[in-house]
Formats: C-alpha cells, sequence, structure tokens
C-alpha cells in the first residue's frame, strides 16, 4: 500500500473511532509509525488531510448509491440495499464526526452539504420517481420536495440536540428515518411488498 494510502487509511481508523476534535498529527503518526514530517510531504495540515479523506468517501458512497439503484429489481429492494449500507456505515462510525466537521472543519463540511445538495437529493428524486412508476409510490408526492425533506431528515439524524449519542444509536436512527419516510410515501402496494422484505430481513 502506497505511504499516502496508509495514512489515510491509518486517520480514518482514528477518526472513526475518536471523532476528529480529539485527534492529532502527532496521534497519526504514532499510530502508523511515521514522523509527522512524512505525513506533511502529503497533507498541508489537519483540514487537508480531512477533506482528502471526505472526498474519498464521497466518491465510494456515491458509487455505491449507483450500484445499489441499478442493480435493484424495484425502488422497494433499493431502499433496504441503501438500508443495509447505512447501518454498516454508520455503526463504524464515532458519532462526533459529524459535529465536528460542521464546527472544525467548514470547508469539508461545505462539500458534505454539496454533495448532499448534488448527488443524494438527485438520486433520491430519482429514486421516487421511479416508485411512482412501479405503482409503489403514491402518485400524488411531488419528488422534488420529498426529495429534499429526506435529505434534511439524514442531517438531522446527526443532530446531537435530537438525538444525544449516549441516549441513542446513529444506525438505528438512520435506519428509523428512512423506515418511516419511506412507508409515509408508499402505495398499499408498497406496503405490502415492503413489510414482506423487512419480515425478510429480520428472519435472516
Amino acid at each position: 500500500m502506497e505511504i499516502k494510502d496508509r495514512i489515510l487509511l491509518g486517520a480514518q481508523e482514528l477518526f472513526f473511532k475518536y471523532g476528529i476534535k480529539s485527534i492529532t498529527m502527532d496521534d497519526i503518526a504514532k499510530h502508523l509509525a511515521v514522523s509527522k514530517k512524512t505525513i506533511y510531504q502529503f497533507f498541508e495540515d489537519k483540514n487537508h488531510l480531512v477533506e482528502t479523506l471526505l472526498d474519498n468517501s464521497l466518491k465510494q458512497d456515491e458509487r455505491h448509491f449507483i450500484e445499489v439503484q441499478e442493480s435493484s429489481e424495484n425502488v422497494i429492494v433499493e431502499v433496504f440495499g441503501l438500508m443495509k449500507h447505512i447501518g454498516d456505515m454508520f455503526a463504524k462510525i464515532n458519532p462526533n464526526i459529524f459535529y465536528d466537521l460542521q464546527k472544525y472543519h467548514p470547508n469539508a463540511w461545505k462539500k458534505f452539504l454539496m454533495f448532499k445538495e448534488d448527488c443524494m437529493a438527485h438520486m433520491v428524486e430519482e429514486s421516487i420517481i421511479r416508485g411512482i412508476k412501479e405503482g409503489l409510490v403514491r402518485a400524488d408526492v411531488n419528488p422534488k420536495i420529498l426529495s429534499r425533506l429526506r435529505i434534511e431528515e439524514v442531517e438531522m439524524g446527526f443532530n446531537p440536540d435530537l438525538f444525544p449519542p449516549n441516549k441513542f444509536n446513529m444506525p438505528e436512527v438512520q435506519v428509523a428515518l428512512l423506515d418511516h419516510f419511506f412507508m409515509g410515501i408508499c402505495t398499499i402496494k408498497g406496503h405490502k411488498l415492503f413489510n414482506k422484505y423487512k419480515q425478510i430481513t429480520e428472519e435472516e
């Protein structure tokens, strides 16, 4: 593995476990058994490192979302694929990460918001339109409005004031919000299929 990739992976491991704010460049160097000088050969500072990590993560998420969307036989299967991805992803992440990004790394947070607006909202809108065509989502919902609501729900789930990490499990919060949102826009046919897949998933 290239040294730059090792640094990114090591930093990600520490950030995911402890959050971003509490981890210093010294911590990353010790974790990887390299000098800080080596890290600074590739990254100007901690901000640069955080932004690079976020860029890579968002690209991976976008690729995964597209794969799930294209390989799913209908929008219900797509939603369950996303629910699994969300659960797996957030189970590994310290809930303070998003608060740290917003407060201490504004440029990285701005990139996350742009991704939310440009990629996530567009994909949710496409999924709602697909669901309407399949007869699984109500035809009277407005895809543009509901897609924005869904994206705001994702961000809301990260709010420590609403869901304190010591009282709520982040993966459970995100999956519950997605479940609630989707059940609210489904047709009767969609509800039946959703409940069928939910039962199958719970029995696995």
